[in-house]
């Protein structure tokens, strides 16, 4: 039986730091961090917080304790009255992978553990993802009679049709290294360096000129449904506003003048 959560404990925990780069972890360690409706309450109205943020560059999102996240609450599930509870809770959980997915500025997934259901939307959610080798991955719901649709619209968008289909078909767990390969995953790394080589890739991309990267994130993910003229066309005037940005113009001559840029 899992020990009662205190009611002192937040249940996501934000640390910040002077690089620009914040931490939002997941706190609900004995409950290996499903995603209570509290939970999902919190990430959303932080989210919201942290994204008005001028000092966070980089958002990572980790989990506390011996896994990442295991997805909804079980318990939790079982215990609502009726179908439009049920699609209550599953919008708000889509509100807040949506939020992950519209943060202005990238966002990382730091995987231990287990990141199952909506836990491994939750990865598919981030912009980039670092696992440990330990890490285990899967969207087992059809073992328990609850197809793992919602989690589907991430993972089909991250990873190829063929390998998102046997991941929800099977339920089966895949380990790190067939998450890196699926795609899913960007790096896997020793379990003892996750958090610090996890904070090296934050921290690199933290140096580089924040509004760049939050117009190239918005940009991107904007033309992903249009075909390939409109997409040309869109991107090419996204490029255009780039070039006339200061932080453009001085990184263009600090090449040409063969210096570091002053951002």
């Amino acid at each position: 039986m899992n020990p009662p959560e205190s009611v002192a404990d937040p249940v996501v925990l934000v640390d910040r730091d002077a690089a620009g780069v914040t931490s939002l972890t997941l706190n609900r360690p004995a409950q290996r961090n499903a995603l209570s409706e509290a939970m999902l309450q919190a990430l959303k109205s932080t989210l919201a917080e942290l994204a008005a943020d001028p000092a966070v560059r980089v958002l990572v999102l980790a989990g506390a304790g011996p896994a990442f996240c295991a997805g909804h609450d079980l318990k939790e599930l079982r215990a609502l009255p009726d179908e439009a509870a049920a699609g209550a809770l599953f919008g708000l959980c889509g509100e807040v992978m949506l939020a992950l997915r519209r943060f202005p500025h990238p966002v990382i997934a730091q995987v231990h553990g287990v990141a199952t259901a909506a836990g491994c939307q939750l990865v598919a959610s981030c912009d980039l993802a670092i696992a440990s080798d330990h890490a285990r991955f899967a969207t087992p719901g059809v073992n328990i009679g609850l197809f793992c649709s919602t989690p589907a619209v991430a993972l089909t968008r991250n990873v190829a049709y063929k390998h998102a289909m046997e991941m929800l078909f099977t339920g089966e767990l895949i380990d790190a290294a067939t998450a890196l390969r699926f795609g899913l995953v960007n790096r896997v790394v020793p379990t003892g360096e996750l958090e610090a080589r996890t904070r090296e890739l934050a921290v690199h991309i933290a140096s580089r000129p924040a509004a760049v990267l939050s117009l190239g994130k918005a940009a991107v993910q904007a033309q992903l449904g249009l075909d390939e003229a409109a997409a040309y066309a869109q991107m090419g005037a996204v490029m255009a506003k780039n070039l006339l940005m200061a932080e453009a113009a001085e990184g263009i001559d600090a090449f040409l003048e063969k210096r570091p840029p002053n951002w």
